[in-house]
Protein backbone atom coordinates (compact mmCIF):
# COMPACT_ATOMS: atom_id res chain seq x y z
CA UNK A 1 0.00 0.00 0.00
CA UNK A 2 3.08 2.50 0.99
CA UNK A 3 4.32 1.71 -2.45
CA UNK A 4 0.95 2.40 -3.94
CA UNK A 5 0.68 5.56 -2.11
CA UNK A 6 4.84 6.40 -3.04
CA UNK A 7 3.61 6.22 -6.93
CA UNK A 8 0.16 8.26 -6.82
CA UNK A 9 2.23 11.33 -4.73
CA UNK A 10 4.96 10.87 -7.55
CA UNK A 11 1.87 11.20 -10.49
CA UNK A 12 0.51 14.06 -9.12
CA UNK A 13 3.17 16.09 -8.40
CA UNK A 14 4.59 15.79 -12.19
CA UNK A 15 1.02 16.28 -12.77
CA UNK A 16 1.66 19.52 -10.91
CA UNK A 17 4.93 20.13 -12.92
CA UNK A 18 3.31 19.43 -16.12
CA UNK A 19 0.52 22.03 -14.96
CA UNK A 20 2.93 24.73 -14.23
CA UNK A 21 4.49 24.19 -16.98
CA UNK A 22 1.62 24.37 -19.55
CA UNK A 23 0.44 27.78 -17.34
CA UNK A 24 3.71 29.67 -18.52
CA UNK A 25 3.61 29.21 -22.20
CA UNK A 26 0.28 30.00 -22.42
CA UNK A 27 0.37 33.41 -23.63
CA UNK A 28 -2.60 36.14 -24.94
CA UNK A 29 -2.97 37.20 -28.35
CA UNK A 30 -2.77 41.13 -28.31
CA UNK A 31 -1.41 41.94 -31.93
CA UNK A 32 -3.53 41.74 -35.31
CA UNK A 33 -2.75 38.61 -37.43
CA UNK A 34 0.08 38.64 -40.02
CA UNK A 35 0.94 36.15 -42.74
CA UNK A 36 3.46 34.95 -39.93
CA UNK A 37 0.98 34.21 -37.36
CA UNK A 38 -2.07 32.72 -39.02
CA UNK A 39 -3.81 29.20 -39.03
CA UNK A 40 -4.53 27.07 -42.09
CA UNK A 41 -8.59 28.72 -41.67
CA UNK A 42 -7.15 31.96 -42.88
CA UNK A 43 -6.93 32.98 -46.54
CA UNK A 44 -3.67 33.00 -48.42
CA UNK A 45 -3.57 36.66 -48.91
CA UNK A 46 -4.42 37.17 -44.82
CA UNK A 47 -2.16 40.01 -43.91
CA UNK A 48 -2.52 42.96 -40.62
CA UNK A 49 -6.26 41.98 -40.15
CA UNK A 50 -8.93 44.43 -38.36
CA UNK A 51 -10.96 41.60 -37.70
CA UNK A 52 -9.63 39.36 -34.69
CA UNK A 53 -13.11 38.11 -33.80
CA UNK A 54 -13.10 36.08 -37.16
CA UNK A 55 -9.23 35.23 -37.34
CA UNK A 56 -8.87 31.40 -37.24
CA UNK A 57 -5.17 32.17 -35.55
CA UNK A 58 -6.69 34.60 -32.74
CA UNK A 59 -9.96 31.99 -32.10
CA UNK A 60 -7.52 29.35 -31.81
CA UNK A 61 -5.49 31.11 -28.98
CA UNK A 62 -8.06 32.65 -27.75
CA UNK A 63 -9.83 28.98 -26.80
CA UNK A 64 -6.89 27.84 -25.09
CA UNK A 65 -4.09 26.49 -28.14
CA UNK A 66 -0.84 26.46 -27.30
CA UNK A 67 0.50 25.75 -30.65
CA UNK A 68 -0.96 27.31 -33.44
CA UNK A 69 1.56 25.90 -36.65
CA UNK A 70 1.85 28.96 -39.14
CA UNK A 71 1.74 27.86 -42.92
CA UNK A 72 1.86 23.77 -42.71
CA UNK A 73 -0.98 21.39 -42.81
CA UNK A 74 -3.38 20.11 -45.43
CA UNK A 75 -4.30 22.79 -48.34
CA UNK A 76 -6.84 20.63 -50.10
CA UNK A 77 -9.79 18.46 -49.45
CA UNK A 78 -7.26 15.44 -50.30
CA UNK A 79 -4.45 16.52 -47.43
CA UNK A 80 -7.37 16.28 -44.90
CA UNK A 81 -8.27 12.91 -46.00
CA UNK A 82 -4.92 11.65 -44.93
CA UNK A 83 -5.49 12.88 -41.42
CA UNK A 84 -9.27 10.89 -40.87
CA UNK A 85 -10.18 7.90 -39.59
CA UNK A 86 -13.34 6.69 -41.09
CA UNK A 87 -15.67 5.44 -38.34
CA UNK A 88 -18.62 3.13 -37.78
CA UNK A 89 -18.83 2.10 -34.06
CA UNK A 90 -22.50 1.53 -33.82
CA UNK A 91 -23.52 -1.57 -31.95
CA UNK A 92 -25.99 -2.19 -34.85
CA UNK A 93 -23.88 -1.51 -37.88
CA UNK A 94 -24.31 -3.93 -40.89
CA UNK A 95 -22.18 -5.55 -42.99
CA UNK A 96 -23.47 -3.65 -46.03
CA UNK A 97 -22.56 -0.31 -44.20
CA UNK A 98 -19.63 -1.29 -43.51
CA UNK A 99 -18.85 -2.29 -47.10
CA UNK A 100 -20.47 1.37 -47.54
CA UNK A 101 -17.73 2.83 -45.01
CA UNK A 102 -14.97 0.79 -46.56
CA UNK A 103 -15.65 1.87 -50.10
CA UNK A 104 -15.41 5.63 -49.22
CA UNK A 105 -12.38 5.13 -47.41
CA UNK A 106 -10.49 3.99 -50.32
CA UNK A 107 -12.41 6.37 -52.25
CA UNK A 108 -11.20 9.29 -50.31
CA UNK A 109 -7.56 8.05 -49.20
CA UNK A 110 -8.85 8.11 -45.46
CA UNK A 111 -5.88 7.13 -43.15
CA UNK A 112 -8.08 4.23 -41.50
CA UNK A 113 -11.05 2.96 -41.13
CA UNK A 114 -11.98 2.47 -37.21
CA UNK A 115 -14.64 -0.16 -36.10
CA UNK A 116 -15.82 -2.46 -33.10
CA UNK A 117 -13.08 -5.48 -32.92
CA UNK A 118 -16.18 -7.99 -34.38
CA UNK A 119 -16.14 -6.07 -37.25
CA UNK A 120 -12.07 -6.29 -37.94
CA UNK A 121 -12.01 -9.48 -40.35
CA UNK A 122 -14.66 -7.91 -42.62
CA UNK A 123 -13.11 -4.85 -42.44
CA UNK A 124 -9.81 -5.95 -42.68
CA UNK A 125 -10.65 -8.05 -46.19
CA UNK A 126 -12.67 -5.33 -47.62
CA UNK A 127 -9.90 -2.68 -47.25
CA UNK A 128 -7.13 -5.16 -49.14
CA UNK A 129 -7.48 -3.85 -52.09
CA UNK A 130 -6.52 -0.05 -50.91
CA UNK A 131 -4.01 1.62 -48.48
CA UNK A 132 -6.79 2.44 -46.18
CA UNK A 133 -5.58 0.41 -43.06
CA UNK A 134 -8.49 -1.26 -40.10
CA UNK A 135 -8.50 0.55 -36.11
CA UNK A 136 -10.24 -1.97 -33.33
CA UNK A 137 -11.43 -0.33 -30.81
CA UNK A 138 -10.94 -2.25 -27.17
CA UNK A 139 -12.39 -1.61 -24.01
CA UNK A 140 -15.19 0.46 -25.94
CA UNK A 141 -17.18 2.66 -25.07
CA UNK A 142 -16.59 2.21 -21.13
CA UNK A 143 -13.46 1.29 -20.47
CA UNK A 144 -14.24 -0.25 -17.21
CA UNK A 145 -13.34 -4.14 -18.04
CA UNK A 146 -10.50 -6.12 -16.77
CA UNK A 147 -7.26 -5.48 -17.75
CA UNK A 148 -6.63 -9.31 -19.24
CA UNK A 149 -9.67 -9.31 -21.10
CA UNK A 150 -9.18 -5.32 -22.71
CA UNK A 151 -5.30 -7.18 -23.91
CA UNK A 152 -6.80 -10.60 -24.58
CA UNK A 153 -9.57 -8.34 -27.39
CA UNK A 154 -6.74 -6.45 -28.05
CA UNK A 155 -4.48 -9.35 -29.04
CA UNK A 156 -7.32 -11.31 -31.09
CA UNK A 157 -7.84 -7.66 -33.24
CA UNK A 158 -4.25 -7.42 -34.37
CA UNK A 159 -4.30 -11.40 -35.56
CA UNK A 160 -7.64 -10.21 -36.98
CA UNK A 161 -6.32 -7.55 -39.30
CA UNK A 162 -6.39 -4.56 -37.45
CA UNK A 163 -3.34 -2.01 -37.56
CA UNK A 164 -3.66 0.33 -35.00
CA UNK A 165 -5.89 -0.28 -31.94
CA UNK A 166 -7.64 2.69 -30.18
CA UNK A 167 -8.42 1.37 -26.28
CA UNK A 168 -10.73 3.50 -23.31
CA UNK A 169 -8.98 4.54 -20.28
CA UNK A 170 -10.32 3.10 -17.12
CA UNK A 171 -11.87 6.31 -15.92
CA UNK A 172 -13.11 5.15 -12.42
CA UNK A 173 -9.48 4.29 -11.57
CA UNK A 174 -8.16 7.37 -13.04
CA UNK A 175 -11.05 9.20 -10.79
CA UNK A 176 -9.58 7.00 -7.88
CA UNK A 177 -6.27 7.90 -8.03
CA UNK A 178 -5.17 4.58 -8.74
CA UNK A 179 -2.77 5.45 -10.79
CA UNK A 180 -0.68 2.20 -10.82
CA UNK A 181 -4.03 0.85 -12.21
CA UNK A 182 -4.18 3.05 -15.18
CA UNK A 183 -0.75 2.67 -16.17
CA UNK A 184 -0.76 -0.89 -15.95
CA UNK A 185 -3.71 -1.01 -17.77
CA UNK A 186 -2.69 1.05 -20.85
CA UNK A 187 0.60 -1.08 -20.79
CA UNK A 188 -0.64 -4.56 -20.79
CA UNK A 189 -2.37 -3.35 -24.14
CA UNK A 190 -0.09 -1.76 -25.84
CA UNK A 191 2.36 -5.18 -25.23
CA UNK A 192 -0.81 -7.35 -26.41
CA UNK A 193 -0.81 -5.26 -29.89
CA UNK A 194 2.58 -5.01 -30.82
CA UNK A 195 3.00 -4.07 -33.57
CA UNK A 196 0.16 -2.34 -33.73
CA UNK A 197 -0.01 1.22 -32.08
CA UNK A 198 -2.06 2.21 -29.38
CA UNK A 199 -4.45 5.06 -28.78
CA UNK A 200 -5.54 5.90 -25.46
CA UNK A 201 -9.34 7.47 -25.38
CA UNK A 202 -9.59 9.64 -22.13
CA UNK A 203 -13.16 10.48 -22.17
CA UNK A 204 -11.81 14.38 -21.84
CA UNK A 205 -15.28 15.54 -21.51
CA UNK A 206 -15.38 13.66 -17.79
CA UNK A 207 -11.94 14.84 -16.93
CA UNK A 208 -10.92 17.47 -15.16
CA UNK A 209 -8.01 19.53 -16.45
CA UNK A 210 -5.35 17.74 -13.81
CA UNK A 211 -6.96 14.32 -14.97
CA UNK A 212 -6.57 15.03 -18.71
CA UNK A 213 -2.90 16.07 -17.57
CA UNK A 214 -2.43 12.89 -15.39
CA UNK A 215 -3.74 10.76 -18.24
CA UNK A 216 -1.51 11.90 -20.88
CA UNK A 217 1.35 11.51 -18.45
CA UNK A 218 0.41 7.78 -17.76
CA UNK A 219 -0.21 6.84 -21.37
CA UNK A 220 3.33 8.62 -22.42
CA UNK A 221 4.96 6.09 -19.85
CA UNK A 222 3.10 3.20 -20.27
CA UNK A 223 3.96 3.21 -24.00
CA UNK A 224 0.92 4.27 -26.64
CA UNK A 225 1.71 6.24 -29.22
CA UNK A 226 -1.52 8.34 -29.42
CA UNK A 227 -3.89 10.05 -26.65
CA UNK A 228 -7.19 10.78 -28.09
CA UNK A 229 -10.10 12.73 -26.62
CA UNK A 230 -13.40 11.28 -27.09
CA UNK A 231 -15.09 8.07 -27.82
CA UNK A 232 -18.24 10.31 -29.12
CA UNK A 233 -20.56 7.76 -26.80
CA UNK A 234 -20.45 9.99 -23.86
CA UNK A 235 -21.42 13.34 -24.72
CA UNK A 236 -19.91 16.75 -25.69
CA UNK A 237 -16.51 15.71 -27.86
CA UNK A 238 -13.06 17.13 -29.29
CA UNK A 239 -12.47 20.78 -27.86
CA UNK A 240 -9.67 22.98 -29.61
CA UNK A 241 -8.79 23.40 -25.81
CA UNK A 242 -8.10 20.03 -25.11
CA UNK A 243 -6.50 19.10 -28.38
CA UNK A 244 -3.75 22.12 -27.40
CA UNK A 245 -3.36 21.00 -23.62
CA UNK A 246 -2.66 17.06 -24.56
CA UNK A 247 -0.22 18.02 -27.70
CA UNK A 248 1.44 20.64 -24.47
CA UNK A 249 1.79 17.66 -22.09
CA UNK A 250 2.83 14.95 -24.36
CA UNK A 251 4.58 16.74 -27.17
CA UNK A 252 5.77 15.95 -30.41
CA UNK A 253 6.81 12.18 -29.68
CA UNK A 254 3.25 11.20 -29.43
CA UNK A 255 0.25 11.61 -32.15
CA UNK A 256 -2.87 13.64 -30.86
CA UNK A 257 -6.42 12.32 -31.94
CA UNK A 258 -9.54 14.49 -31.92
CA UNK A 259 -12.72 12.31 -31.70
CA UNK A 260 -15.79 13.31 -31.51
CA UNK A 261 -17.75 16.03 -32.97
CA UNK A 262 -15.87 16.80 -35.85
CA UNK A 263 -18.56 17.22 -38.19
CA UNK A 264 -17.00 19.79 -41.13
CA UNK A 265 -13.71 20.56 -42.77
CA UNK A 266 -13.31 23.78 -40.36
CA UNK A 267 -13.83 21.97 -37.57
CA UNK A 268 -11.35 19.67 -38.66
CA UNK A 269 -8.62 22.40 -39.48
CA UNK A 270 -9.37 23.75 -36.39
CA UNK A 271 -8.27 20.43 -34.34
CA UNK A 272 -5.68 20.15 -37.16
CA UNK A 273 -4.18 23.39 -35.87
CA UNK A 274 -4.58 23.27 -32.29
CA UNK A 275 -2.34 20.38 -32.45
CA UNK A 276 -3.71 16.80 -33.81
CA UNK A 277 -2.52 14.40 -35.84
CA UNK A 278 -5.24 12.60 -36.74
CA UNK A 279 -9.43 13.16 -37.02
CA UNK A 280 -11.67 10.02 -35.60
CA UNK A 281 -15.12 10.97 -37.61
CA UNK A 282 -18.26 9.56 -39.26
CA UNK A 283 -18.51 12.61 -41.28
CA UNK A 284 -15.83 12.34 -42.48
CA UNK A 285 -17.20 12.59 -46.33
CA UNK A 286 -18.43 15.59 -45.14
CA UNK A 287 -15.94 16.97 -44.36
CA UNK A 288 -13.29 16.35 -47.51
CA UNK A 289 -15.97 17.35 -49.53
CA UNK A 290 -16.90 20.50 -47.28
CA UNK A 291 -20.32 19.74 -47.42
CA UNK A 292 -22.27 19.98 -43.81
CA UNK A 293 -22.42 16.43 -42.06
CA UNK A 294 -23.98 15.18 -39.09
CA UNK A 295 -21.40 13.30 -37.11
CA UNK A 296 -22.81 9.76 -34.91
CA UNK A 297 -19.43 9.27 -33.89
Amino acid sequence: MAEADNFDALVEEIALRVKRRVAAREVAVTEPCTAANRAPTCAPTCGACEHQDTCGTFQLVKGGAARVTPNTGPRTSSDIAGYIDHTLLKAEATHDELKKLCDEACQYNFATVCVNSANIPAVSRLLSRCQTVPIAVVGFPLGAGLTNAKAFEAREAVRAGAKEIDMVINIGALKSHDYALVLEDIRAVVEASRPAPVKVILETTQLTRDEKIISCALSKAAGAAFVKTSTGFAGGGATVEDVALMREVVGPEMGVKASGGVRNQGDALKMLAAGADRIGASASVAIVTGKTGTSKY
